[in-house]
């Protein structure tokens, strides 16, 4: 049980950024020059934060109980809600990934941005993105995880556009590339503005949700929600609206986590520098939608278990097909987006193909538990969330390792594209040690941490979904592909491009030292994973005291030795193709019509992005023009039209008063008389 404790120190475990922003935007403006005033309060404030958390998370894990501090504390009192922080075994291990990648990447940003023109612009946004996700993810209700939300969209949106001059360096897609007539490359503020409404149509949806939560429980606390379950799952389910509300909720979670179809603002996001990239991935932003999911799991699987009688069945059948379409979407937007990373030539957006189809196997496995529900097994709810936790720890530590070797690489070849890169290995070995070690967490091989953490996922979804779990797997065989092909092609083959020389060496120390340990990190991690399992376990224990016990081990399986043997297939075979044959795509391509037409529906992502365009910018323009030739006829009659007959009936009676007694003598006898006859007429 969650006990309340005081607000202090545990407020500063997402306060302290939000200080640290707070002294950046001081210094900002009284002018300050230094740029070590910036880049050391951001990683003070942060540090501080990761202690915190680290404290709260330790005390949790070991001791079992649930930190629950300011609940009792009403900031609104009209609506009730609190100033609470919330640390149970979810938000304890959100908290620890968010802190301490948050602050690696941090730190690595102190030599990255060195000598740009807007350093402490970089950081006073950096610092309060990283207090929004901490205060997301340790609200203790949805009015805070909200404000939370909304912070991470907003700091996205200036961080995505931080290069706001629009040079083409900074662009992201090929220049001059079309599809369907709409252009495939973008601008920092076009991304910028892109990331802002993909990611709003969902928040409307999740916003919508919340207040309807509200008005049938009466209160926006995490956890009354789940002991006042049946108040609010039986009358929906009996109305059989239930499972149409939580996709309502949940559209700000697929939104954020850029999930199908709203997957296209992360892909253009790489406009930003290559640290922000690391932040969003990795840290924050797509983060918070996959958190949201995994918080709102236990509570709808934990209220199917409270509620009795004729309404269970309905309840139950509204929460299957609640999870069913959240399943669907992920394991479908994990496999769109391994295919278009298959062709993709810029290093950051194949990475940004990567993450929206890992989070899809996060949303897979954490909704797999929800498929499960007829069980009514809390030690399902506790697999699901294994599954999609460990998941998100384990592609958080190596995805961060991945942007940050990406943005030194970018840097050494002064180009975002792949062709111009080759033969890095022998130049750089410690980075080329680095680029194996998350890139082989990534292709999900043992014993990375990332092969036990995606063994978990298809495990689960095996059971719950047979067909979407052999989607996962052929997305598994994909995802190992073009993971070793970017690896090769950038560390051990010769650039394509010729004339092209590089001779680089290793990054500074203070940019080296981040990706070096998250690597290293998804290493530990993986053979350390008994003592990870149970921590995971321990963390879904304490989840809104689901009480249950689940090892979230890996056992040598037919299927786990199908899983690796496809993988092992797949990366041997892109070894053969690129590094033995070493086979030209380009005159493959350029020779064979049908992979020409495959190559390019892949290349310009499925055509999702022009098919978004037609539909709501040409069709938002058609609508728009419709409205205002609408109002034009409108504005017409009232300045034009409506004078015309106002000045026609005033001629008339201009007309009429002439003026003369015996013309108006006249003219009230004859009213008179009509008048009278009308009178006759309506008497009989």
């Amino acid at each position: 049980m969650a006990e309340y404790e005081s607000l202090f120190p545990w407020i500063f475990s997402w306060l302290a950024p939000f200080i640290g922003s707070f002294i950046i935007a001081l210094g900002l403006l009284a002018r300050v020059r230094d740029e070590r005033f910036y880049g050391y309060t951001s990683v003070f404030s942060i540090l501080v934060s990761a202690i915190i958390a680290s404290y709260a998370s330790y005390k949790v894990l070991s001791e079992g109980r649930v930190i629950y501090s300011g609940g009792d504390i009403i900031w609104i009192p009209w609506i009730n809600v609190t100033l609470g922080t919330y640390f149970d075994g979810l938000s304890a291990i959100m908290s620890l990934v968010v802190s301490w990648v948050s602050l690696l990447i941090a730190v690595y940003s102190i030599k990255y941005m060195e000598g740009d023109w807007g350093y402490g612009r970089y950081f006073f946004f950096f610092t309060f993105f990283v207090g929004s996700m901490l205060l997301l993810v340790l609200a203790d209700n949805f009015i805070l995880m909200f404000i939370g939300w909304e912070g991470t969209g907003l700091c996205s949106y200036a961080l995505i556009s931080h290069w706001y001059t629009d040079e083409e360096d900074k662009w992201v897609g090929k220049p001059g590339r079309y599809a369907l007539g709409f252009q495939m490359f973008f601008e920092p503020t076009h991304s910028g503005v892109r990331a802002i409404l993909f990611t709003r149509v969902g928040d409307l949806g999740l916003l919508l949700g919340i207040v309807i939560l509200y008005a049938l429980t009466g209160t926006f606390n995490i956890v009354e929600l789940v002991n006042k379950a049946p108040e609010w799952l039986e009358p929906l389910a009996s109305k059989g609206i239930l499972s149409l509300l939580l996709i309502t909720l949940t559209l700000g979670a697929l939104a954020k986590s850029a999930q199908f179809p709203f997957h296209e603002w992360l892909v253009t996001a790489m406009t930003g520098p290559t640290p922000i990239s690391a932040l969003i991935h990795a840290a924050t932003m797509v983060k918070a939608g996959i958190y949201l999911f995994l918080r709102l799991t236990p509570i709808l699987l934990s209220g199917a278990l409270l509620v009795h009688g004729e309404v269970s069945s309905l309840v139950t059948q509204e929460l299957y097909n609640y999870f069913l379409v959240v399943a669907v979407i992920g394991a479908l937007t994990a496999f769109m987006l391994a295919s278009m990373a298959l062709v993709s030539d810029e290093i950051k957006l194949i990475l940004a193909y990567s993450t929206a189809s890992q989070i899809g196997y996060m949303f897979l496995g954490a909704a797999s538990a929800g498929l499960l529900v007829h069980t009514l097994k809390p030690e399902i709810i506790a697999e699901g969330l294994i599954a999609g936790l460990s998941h998100l720890a384990s592609h958080a530590v190596f995805k961060a390792a991945l942007f940050l070797v990406a943005g030194w690489l970018i840097h050494v070849a002064h180009s975002r594209f792949i062709d111009p890169m080759g033969g890095y290995a022998k130049y750089m070995r410690l980075t080329a040690l680095s680029l194996w070690l998350a890139g082989l967490s990534l292709a999900g091989l043992p014993p990375l941490s990332g092969f036990f953490s995606k063994e978990l996922v298809i495990h689960i979804s095996s059971h719950a979904a047979p067909l979407l779990s052999g989607l996962a797997i052929l997305t598994a065989m994909l995802t190992a592909a073009y993971t070793i092909r970017l690896v090769l092609r950038v560390l051990h083959l010769p650039p394509y491009e010729a004339g092209v020389r590089h001779k680089p060496g290793e990054a500074p120390s203070v940019m080296l030292t981040p990706y070096l340990v998250l690597a290293i990190a998804s290493l530990a991690i993986g053979l350390s994973w008994p003592i990870a399992s149970n921590i995971y376990m321990r963390a879904a224990e304490l989840t809104l005291a689901l009480g249950v016990g689940y090892e979230a081990s890996v056992s040598l399986s037919t299927l786990t030795l199908i899983v690796v043997s496809a993988i092992t297939a797949s990366i041997a075979t892109v070894y053969i193709v690129y590094y033995v044959i070493k086979l030209n795509f380009s005159e493959l391509i350029a020779k064979n019509r049908l992979s020409r037409v495959i190559y390019d529906f892949l290349y310009d992502r499925w055509l999702i992005n022009p098919a978004i365009y037609a539909i709501f910018k040409n069709g938002g323009l058609r609508i728009a023009n419709t409205a205002l030739d609408i109002d034009e006829s409108i504005d017409y009659t009232y300045h034009n039209l409506t004078p015309s007959i106002g000045s026609i009936i005033a001629n008339y009676i201009r007309g009429v008063h002439r003026g003369r007694t015996d013309y108006y003598i006249t003219l009230y006898i004859v009213s008179a008389v009509l008048i009278i006859l009308l009178a006759l007429i309506a008497i009989r």
